[in-house]
């Protein structure tokens, strides 16, 4: 068998997929992205976006798999250039979300129509990049894949990958479960007000998200 060896026991396993469920059912950045572009640009901006996030965490897999996560553990101003970066993105969508919120918004079907035209690409890369730019993600698959990673793996690398590799598909299986949620939602935005209102708090849930991510630290620091 291919991947004997390189999983842990079904016991462990099982504990490796709760934890990921978990932390993929924590509303934070990946979570309202993905809900916003789907009730913003439909199922398939959702789709786009769950994508662009899927894509970004087998970066950091990668990354940590090859030992560039580790780079940014040891050296704070890498972490923290990345960490600004990211924040700014943030605040970046978040004020756009604000915008568009206050923008003469007299009827939310016209503010809904008004972001249907943006393209796949673009929700894909603001997937991607709300994810990579994300350090504590990095740290994470650091700190968290290796706690799972057999004793007796012939290989410890394709162990991680493999492992990585089961965080990604699962967590995408997630986003687009969450897209098909939101999707239902989508019909609220008929009401002005609500639309309004939801643009709002997104905007603002985005801004909060980029603050708690400058108070990160890597480890040690």
């Amino acid at each position: 068998m291919a991947g004997q060896g390189l999983l842990p026991g079904p016991a462990e396993l099982a504990v490796f997929a709760g934890a990921v469920f978990v932390l993929n059912a924590t509303p934070g950045v990946d979570f309202l992205l993905t809900v916003s572009r789907t009730l913003q640009g439909g199922v398939r901006a959702g789709v786009a976006a769950a994508g662009g996030i899927a894509a970004g965490c087998v970066v950091h897999a990668l990354a940590a798999a090859f030992g560039l996560a580790a780079l940014l553990a040891l050296h704070p101003l890498a972490f923290q250039l990345i960490q600004w970066v990211g924040a700014a993105y943030l605040l970046w969508l978040g004020w756009g979300m604000l915008r568009q919120a206050w923008r003469g918004g007299a009827a939310a079907p016209a503010g809904v129509a008004a972001a249907a035209p943006r393209s796949l690409g673009a929700d894909f890369r603001a997937g991607l990049l709300t994810n990579v730019l994300n350090p504590k993600v990095a740290l994470f698959f650091l700190a968290f894949l290796p706690q799972f990673v057999p004793a007796d793996a012939w290989s410890a690398a394709a162990s991680f990958l493999l492992l990585g590799a089961w965080f990604v598909v699962q967590g995408l299986l997630f986003l687009l479960v969450l897209v098909a949620v939101s999707a239902r939602l989508r019909r609220l935005q008929a009401r002005p007000a609500v639309a309004r209102g939801l643009q709002t708090l997104g905007g603002l849930l985005f801004v909060v998200l980029a603050l708690r991510l400058l108070r990160e630290r890597p480890v040690g620091v």
